[in-house]
């Protein structure tokens, strides 16, 4: 039997609300245009004023600016890219901006709201919609009765919360997700009450982005995490980039890009779409290509691989390598690979040369979609740079074989010593601002041992060994009807995650979800039998806890741990810390026979991090070593060349074949990547457009190269149906998507994230890291079919969110 799940773009109804003032200061007005601008420059900071306009904070937010990613200040709540060791008045970029923007509002989401609008109301709203409500300012509950939330107080919120967790047949029937804005100290306490509690269910957000990271480089070099410093930057002689796009996903490394071109370093990008930000990009911060409309080329090259063609590519410049070692070695020149790093460093180098020389330069040449001269060329910067810095992004992570993929950019850097010197390395770029931290403190569902023995040296009881839920166990748990409570601290789950029209399907059947957040959006819609959402301070504001102002801590993408300290009032005297949450709950449920005192840690996160010390000995001196302007650095054994790895090497890996996906026989199939528009951050929607792409007041499109649209006979602006190439019997579809033509290779295509996520199969994840594949998904283009105003109408509603009162 063939199951449908259908998708139609997100339509408001006649009843919703027209939008209000602070809505009309950026309005939806529909085009496709070129937009020929550098990124950066005066479109950035003309996007800035606004959005604090947007906002109603254009004098306030401004003043707030003034204090991110300062040594006294606030950390970004937007990416994980580090701070400069030397900060200037304007350390944060156009989309920080905009997420601080975002968190400071002068707009506020209270219980008339919620009076207002029943939740199948709001069910119909578009995401952008739902956070321009405003902050939120109490703890509220669902209301059957009403369908609507109503305001509770918090220590009613929390004894719910225990009655159902208390009330469960094994705590394993509990999910506990975490969002990668948490600090360290909520983290960290999350973890500590849910295994004392008694499960290790913990789906993360970074299950779903650079899990193949976390995965994938400890089996090469003995670490989850990076090699790099920021210092590094500035002694690269080249940069590689793979699959990221940092003009949007992470902004301020475009001064690092950009100093390093501008002093020579070569840049090489790889990317299937050409990126504005890859391009050209004028630095606000430089008041010459401000005053003359100038701009810095930032990429010598730039090349577009075909999606799924990144491992080709890195396996032919290693091939590339290996063939020029050889002619230096039949004219008894110089060595080109770094023999003696080679020989007193590595493991698996000939096993690695074998595959290689079996490769076909035909095969790579098809794979990538590239030219035999692209990656020579690529090579030869490669070899000619004594430094070479690879960076990369979840264009690698996201596929079948992400772990594998990462594990071929260490395998080049390998090869010519590029681990463990200044100004080379492998630089992953993370996503949110502490997605890395909350690893680091332990948000993980498989705790090793000494994590395990580090809580019972702090806390005195044995923490659950048991491997826990990542998200893919998570929502087949849900599926199965077995999960009965979700807890999430921070995040969009329910729009997040691929499936999600299956998805939200299952999380209604579940017997309570809670939500620790700033802002209404959709995962608060898409609810249990009970649901609760429970308003926390965001970083921009100041925490107060019964021994006086409390700062947080972040880890950025190179290991840096800091400070963050907000100076805000906050948006709603009803509001709590995460920690304050978190310790509110577990107090509740674990009753006075608990191990840990929760009041007490929470009075002063000077003790929480005391306590993460102890379970984390390279914490120590914590408290003192952040009262350092900047911070401090937790050391990385790859980055001083002492391999943790089973061979006590660094361990060159094998990538069998060049596919990175699972082959595609139905040859009218392309390859979709889903992605992030410019004026948007993970879920969070700032506006409905995408300016570096020249798309504006619109997220419902599919871009396509012109040879594509060609061959079905279609044109730009025609609307089209989209069917995910599914092999469980279940269509996957999302309808009447405007087509773009755009510069793509070809048999590629792509869309925006979180819309596209229904194609994206539950099933398509890579085995090993278990991360979804976001960014490959096999996919076939009709023409639209035919709708009338009514079946439109249904399809918005119940394809954003599933029916609301389909299985209550």
């Amino acid at each position: 039997m063939n199951k449908s799940l259908s998708l139609r773009r997100p339509m408001l109804p006649p009843h919703v609300p027209q939008r209000n003032t602070r809505e009309r200061a950026m309005p939806k007005r529909k085009s496709i245009r070129i937009y020929s601008d550098p990124a950066g420059g005066w479109g950035a900071l003309k996007a800035t004023g606004e959005a604090l306009a947007l906002q109603g904070v254009a004098v306030s937010g401004a003043k707030t600016l003034l204090r991110m990613n300062q040594p006294e200040g606030f950390d970004c709540p937007g990416c994980a890219w580090p701070d400069a060791k030397h900060t200037s008045s304007f350390e944060f970029c156009e989309n920080g901006a905009k997420a601080v923007a975002w968190e400071a509002t002068a707009f506020r989401c209270t219980p008339d709201f919620f009076d207002a609008h029943s939740v199948s109301e709001l069910t119909a709203w578009d995401d952008y919609d739902l956070e321009m409500a405003g902050r939120l300012t109490h703890p509220m509950a669902y209301d059957e009765a009403s369908d609507r939330y109503r305001a509770i107080e918090w220590e009613d919120a929390f004894a719910l919360i225990a009655k159902h967790l208390n009330g469960l047949d094994s705590p394993d029937q509990a999910d506990f997700y975490t969002s990668g804005r948490a600090s360290n100290e909520a983290a960290f306490l999350y973890q500590i009450f849910v295994r004392e509690f008694g499960t290790n269910n913990f789906p993360d957000c970074s299950n779903m982005c650079h899990e193949a990271t976390s995965v994938g480089l400890p089996e090469s070099i003995g670490v989850g995490k990076g090699t790099v410093l920021l210092d590094d930057f500035e002694e690269a002689d080249a940069i590689f980039i793979f699959g990221q796009n940092p003009g949007t996903n992470s902004p301020r490394m475009m001064s690092d890009l950009h100093s390093a071109s501008r002093r020579g370093a070569k840049i090489v990008s790889f990317n299937p779409f050409r990126e504005r930000a890859l391009e050209r990009f004028a630095s606000p911060q430089n008041p010459m290509e401000m005053a003359t409309l100038g701009f810095t080329q930032i990429s010598s090259f730039l090349y577009q691989v075909r999606v799924g063609g990144d491992v080709a590519v890195l396996k032919g410049m290693m091939k590339a390598v290996i063939e020029a070692d050889d002619a230096a070695l039949a004219d008894d020149a110089p060595r080109v690979l770094d023999i003696d790093f080679i020989e007193s460093h590595t493991h698996g180098i000939d096993d690695l040369l074998a595959d290689l020389r079996a490769t076909s330069w035909d095969a790579i040449l098809q794979q990538s979609g590239l030219s035999s001269a692209d990656i020579h060329n690529a090579a030869d910067i490669y070899m000619k740079a004594r430094n070479v810095i690879l960076v990369y992004g979840m264009g690698l992570t996201q596929h079948h074989r992400g772990t594998e993929n990462v594990q071929q950019v260490a395998n080049l850097a390998l090869l010519r010593g590029n681990i463990g010197r200044p100004g080379a390395g492998v630089c992953p770029v993370r996503g949110h601002s502490n997605v890395q931290g909350n690893r680091t403190v332990g948000i993980t569902e498989k705790p090793s041992a000494a994590l395990i023995d580090g809580i019972e040296r702090a806390f005195g009881f044995q923490a659950p060994a048991a491997h826990g839920h990542d998200v893919i166990a998570t929502i087949e748990s849900m599926m199965r009807g077995e999960a009965k409570v979700f807890m999430a601290l921070g995040g969009n789950f329910a729009a997040a995650v691929p499936d999600w029209i299956r998805v939200q399907a299952a999380i209604r059947k579940l017997d309570l979800t809670v939500h620790i957040a700033t802002k209404l959006n959709r995962s608060h819609l898409v609810h249990g039998k009970e649901a609760l959402i429970l308003p926390c301070l965001g970083r921009t504001e100041i925490d107060i806890q019964a021994d006086g102002p409390q700062s947080i801590t972040v880890e950025d993408s190179m290991s840096m741990v800091h400070a963050s300290s907000g100076r805000n009032e906050p948006a709603s005297p009803h509001l709590k810390s995460e920690p304050a949450i978190v310790a509110g709950i577990a107090r509740a449920t674990l009753g006075p026979h608990s191990h840990v005192d929760w009041e007490h840690l929470v009075a002063s996160y000077d003790r929480i991090r005391d306590k993460i010390e102890i379970v984390y000995p390279i914490f120590q001196a914590y408290n003192e070593r952040i009262r350092v302007p900047g911070g401090f650095h937790l050391a990385s054994s790859a980055r001083e060349r002492v391999w943790a790895t089973p061979t006590g090497r660094a361990n060159f890996l094998v990538f069998k074949g060049l596919d990175e996906d699972p082959v595609q026989s139905d040859h009218d199939a392309l390859w979709l990547t889903t992605m992030r528009s410019h004026d948007q951050y993970n879920t969070t929607l700032y506006s409905h457009s995408d300016r570096y792409r020249g798309v504006f007041g619109q997220r419902d499109v599919i871009f396509m190269n012109p040879r594509e649209l060609k061959k079905r006979d279609l044109h730009p602006g025609e609307r089209v149906d989209v069917f995910a190439v599914s092999t469980d019997g279940i269509e996957r579809v999302i309808r009447s998507f405007k087509v773009v033509e755009y510069s793509l290779p070809d048999g590629c295509c792509g869309a925006y994230y979180p819309e596209a996520n229904p194609l994206v199969a539950l099933y398509a994840f890579d085995p090993k890291s278990r991360t979804p594949s976001y960014k490959s998904v096999p996919v076939k283009i009709a023409r639209a079919a035919a709708v009338g105003p009514d079946s439109t109408h249904q399809a918005a509603i119940i394809g954003a969110t599933g029916a609301h009162h389909a299985s209550q």
